[in-house]
């Protein structure tokens, strides 16, 4: 077993730890907003992770490249996309606004 089929196997254990951690969190938080959070050790470490993981164990080439750039884009996008679904909650009325937060739905209306 080499050295990096071993750095391989340990990247793929800790993206799956993290993504099973983010899965419980999910099925025992009760609110919205909790469930939502829960979603970041996903995207931002557990994905990107198994992504690494993948890449180290295909070697050099175009097929670690694509999923170096999976995983990236992952980690970039996913917090956004929680960022986006969090204020749609709030606007839409899914879930109440935090303490200190109050958005409306309508835009404001600029100075005149």
């Amino acid at each position: 077993m080499s050295a990096a089929h071993v750095l391989a196997l340990a990247l793929l254990w800790c993206g799956a730890a993290a993504l099973l951690l983010a899965a419980a969190a999910l099925a025992v938080l009760p609110t919205a907003y909790g469930r939502l959070h829960a979603l970041a050790p996903a995207t931002g470490l557990g994905i990107p992770l198994l992504c690494l993981g993948l890449a180290v164990d295909a070697g050099a080439g175009r097929a670690a490249a694509k999923l170096l750039v999976i995983g990236a884009l992952t980690a970039v996008s996913g917090p956004v996309v929680t960022i986006v679904i969090g204020r749609t909650m709030i606007r839409t009325g899914a879930a109440p606004a935090p303490a200190g937060r109050a958005e409306t739905a309508t835009e404001e209306e600029p100075p005149t």
